[in-house]
């Protein structure tokens, strides 16, 4: 592999967290400098209801679980988006006002009040600063993307490598325009509370939190290091992630998302897709034996590829089909 290609891999792999981790978006709403304080959350007021562009052709793939008395909508989605994203789709539409229930990964990702203390306690690690982990290439490496971020010099130092990785996965496409409140969730989630729609969760901010925080140092460090090598090309993989993902190229969307991830990050592949899909595919199932109509919307990354919530749902004899 030429080292172009190897850091056009490399940079796949950190989109694929933001794509497939709910938190991402979560943590965009907030500076990053405040995780390293003791600040106080302002509360984050109601989103407004947003008009989506319309996308060309079909938009963003959708697919349907049904059995006799319910149907489930699974739609994939991106964590943070430019406002002029084309995306708008009368058949997501459709699918979104006939639900009873909107389920996202986390319920509540605007909620910075929750996610502001599990940060500080798992995310930042003063007595063991990155620069006594990484050498000094990489520590020059990491102050100039936390620089390129508008991040002062040697405040990432105190972040823990996963928090780290995850910060800096996302500065770049912020200052490229890349916005959480243009982001599929936020927007979803003001049109249920504007429609009245109950809305739930499959896991809480601290279960995502501990997804990350809870794998090896050595696991962390080499996600961290990944994106050290890479981030100069992210927000041009994330534009190609986007355009994939709103036209429904599942297939390229996997390739740039899934498969990279699950070569060069193993680790990061089970943790942040294998284990939970099987989990969420467990709920569904669970959700199935009930009545009415749902609708999901999660990462895309969590819907593309073998081990997709899909391919398991498929596997164990339940019927899935992508909406025309």
């Amino acid at each position: 592999m030429t080292t172009n290609l190897r850091l056009k891999s490399l940079s796949r792999t950190a989109l694929g967290l933001v794509l497939g981790l709910g938190l991402a978006g979560a943590v965009a709403f907030q500076p990053a400098r405040a995780f390293a304080q003791t600040v106080e959350a302002a509360p984050t007021p109601p989103a407004a209801v947003r008009v989506v562009p319309r996308a060309e052709g079909a938009g963003p793939a959708l697919w349907i679980v049904r059995d006799a008395d319910s149907t489930l909508y699974l739609f994939g989605t991106v964590h943070v988006l430019r406002p002029t994203t084309a995306w708008g789709s009368a058949r997501v539409d459709a699918a979104f006002d006939s639900a009873d229930q909107i389920w996202f990964e986390i319920s509540n990702p605007d909620d910075q009040a929750a996610i502001l203390p599990l940060i500080q306690q798992h995310g930042i690690s003063p007595d063991r600063p990155l620069s006594s982990l990484l050498t000094a290439e990489e520590m020059e490496a990491l102050n100039a993307l936390a620089a390129s971020a508008g991040m002062p010099a040697g405040q990432v130092d105190v972040f823990r490598p996963w928090f780290a990785g995850l910060v800096l996965s996302i500065a770049p496409s912020i200052k490229a325009g890349y916005d959480p409140l243009s982001g599929v969730e936020t927007i979803l989630k003001a049109r249920a509370e504007a429609a009245g729609k109950p809305i739930n969760g499959l896991e809480t901010i601290d279960k995502q939190v501990a997804i990350l925080a809870g794998m090896s140092e050595a696991d962390q460090l080499a996600f961290l290091r990944t994106l050290l090598e890479a981030w100069e090309d992210a927000t041009v993989e994330l534009d190609r992630l986007v355009g994939a993902w709103a036209t429904g190229d599942v297939a390229l969307l996997e390739e740039i998302a899934v498969d990279e991830m699950q070569a060069d990050a193993p680790a990061l592949y089970e943790a942040l897709l294998v284990r939970r899909n099987t989990d969420w595919a467990d709920q569904i199932q669970t959700l199935l034996e009930g009545s009415g109509t749902i609708f999901m919307a999660v990462g895309a990354a969590h819907l593309a590829g073998d081990d997709s919530v899909q391919e398991i749902l498929e596997d164990r004899g339940v019927t899935v089909a992508r909406a025309e």
